[in-house]
């Protein structure tokens, strides 16, 4: 398996260049849909033309590994702009892991380019908050989606547009439609609500723990909301 990659996606968003710009290149932006908002950027090598093109590189690692990632936009008209984005690198010398990094990445970035989309849509102009959460160790199964999907009080498979209410113990229940589905192999729930994008990960297939990564468009404290779903997991494994 090649340690080499390319992702290259596309999608035209219901935005102005400007309020794309600002999605993608400041930190206030990226915390309304990109899965690590607030990782430091210490090191990273950045271009950017204003409105226009943003890439930017991680430092290579000692097994030489490194990530790039590069964001065009152009304007279609007064209403919509496309995006092209290309996520490329090098595993790595000593990368051996058995599943297909390429496939496995493509398939989140169709999700989080498909949550940018939505901000944009039906969010943008609002304060936001990722919170992220991850279970223990023993959630790393491939039988732990059916458990936590049972503590959500729901059952899968979900289908995009499909109404859904979910009731996690100890926190508040969540109403709203499923606006994202991957195909049927992947278990992946994601919800929009009135003041958020929910979004629920099975991570078995990398060897992983199930995952929880929340758009949040309001004013909240992360740090509590992000405890209170790190101990919800913990409860549901235990």
């Amino acid at each position: 398996m090649s340690k080499n990659f390319e992702i290259r996606k596309a999608v035209v968003l219901e935005a102005t260049p400007e309020q794309v710009w600002r999605a993608i290149a400041t930190p206030e932006g990226q915390a309304a849909w990109s899965p690590d908002p607030y990782q430091a950027k210490d090191g990273m090598e950045v271009e950017a033309t204003e409105n226009e093109r943003l890439v930017v590189r991680t430092p290579k690692a000692e097994n030489g590994a490194f990530h790039a990632f590069e964001y065009l936009v152009a304007a279609d008209d007064d209403s919509t702009t496309s995006l092209t984005f290309v996520h490329s690198g090098y595993l790595g010398d000593d990368w051996e892991a058995e599943f297909d990094f390429g496939e496995m990445s493509g398939y989140g970035w169709d999700m989080y380019l498909h949550t940018l989309a939505e901000y944009l849509k039906h969010f943008a102009g609002r304060p936001a908050n990722f919170v992220t959460a991850q279970g223990p160790p023993s959630s790393a199964t491939p039988n732990s989606w059916a458990t936590l999907e049972k503590a959500l009080g729901v059952e899968g498979p979900f289908e995009q547009g499909q109404n859904l209410r979910l009731t996690p113990q100890g926190l508040p229940a969540l109403e709203g439609v499923v606006d994202f589905a991957y195909p049927a192999f992947v278990n992946f729930l994601a919800l929009r609500t009135d003041d958020g994008l929910y979004r629920f990960h099975d991570n078995s297939a990398m060897g992983m723990p199930q995952a929880v990564g929340h758009y949040i468009y309001a004013a909240i404290d992360r740090q509590a909301t992000e405890q209170a779903w790190l101990d919800w997991l913990e409860r549901v494994f235990s």
